[in-house]
């Protein structure tokens, strides 16, 4: 079994007065993608956001850092950011002003190995060729599925150990959604690129991920392997709406 890579224990989030998150406990293997799957409200997008402190939380959240475990709960976004935890949120977050080229060197700014971002950057233009046709192309003028493989891409140039996805196929066209998760799948199966993903499209994230949880106005309902999740119709009936 694949080691944990991050473990949140009795995590609670709150905005201002106001709790979002109760007690949620979850764990993200090593090299493996989870979703994290709920109605508008549950407090997906603020899970993501509690793992990268832009919220107030309190509870655990650890992260295996190889020689020893580091506590991310009062580190700064910036610290944990450059501890490899990437973040493409809801909206796509894209550089409108900047080119797309100029969007993914924003993306490696914490490196300073440059041939290696050299590379990264052919990478990103190889697996999304349309980015390349646009590489010197104002990102505000990309279709919303450019910006969405834009805003993963410069993600990726952060060589991320943890990449953290929401909502990655709201308001787009189910073919341009069906190439993003091919591609999501070729990144975590080739580089090795762990990922907790949001996603409204419980059929679709539940095809993509190793394991998964449900939450339910803050807290986690159900949990198990995804393809166990998908294929129990009681499950999807109660609490997936398919």
């Amino acid at each position: 079994m694949a080691s944990k890579l991050f473990e949140a224990k009795k995590l609670c989030a709150f905005y201002g007065s106001t709790q979002v998150l109760f007690d949620v406990d979850f764990s993200i293997h090593t090299g493996k993608i989870t979703t994290i799957l709920g109605a508008n409200g549950a407090g997906k997008t603020t899970t993501l956001r509690a793992l990268c402190q832009t919220v107030r939380t309190t509870g655990s959240i650890t992260l295996n850092a190889g020689a020893r475990d580091v506590q991310l709960v009062g580190e700064s976004t910036d610290a944990i950011v450059r501890m490899g935890v990437a973040h493409v949120p809801d909206g796509r977050g894209t550089f409108t002003a900047l080119s797309v080229e100029d969007n993914l060197k924003l993306g490696a700014y914490v490196r300073s190995d440059k041939a290696e971002v050299a590379r990264d950057m052919d990478k990103a233009y190889s697996r999304f060729p349309r980015l390349a046709e646009r590489r010197h192309q104002q990102a505000g003028t990309l279709s919303g599925g450019e910006q969405q493989m834009l805003a993963i891409s410069r993600a990726l140039m952060l060589r991320p150990k943890l990449l953290l996805l929401d909502e990655p196929s709201f308001g787009l066209a189910p073919l341009i959604v069906a190439e993003i998760f091919r591609i999501m799948r070729q990144i975590n199966a080739e580089d090795g690129v762990s990922m907790l993903l949001v996603e409204q499209n419980a059929s679709l994230a539940l095809g993509l991920a190793h394991h998964a949880y449900l939450l339910e106005t803050g807290y986690v309902a159900l949990s198990g392997p995804a393809e166990q999740i998908k294929s129990d119709e009681s499950v999807r009936r109660a609490y997936l709406g398919y």
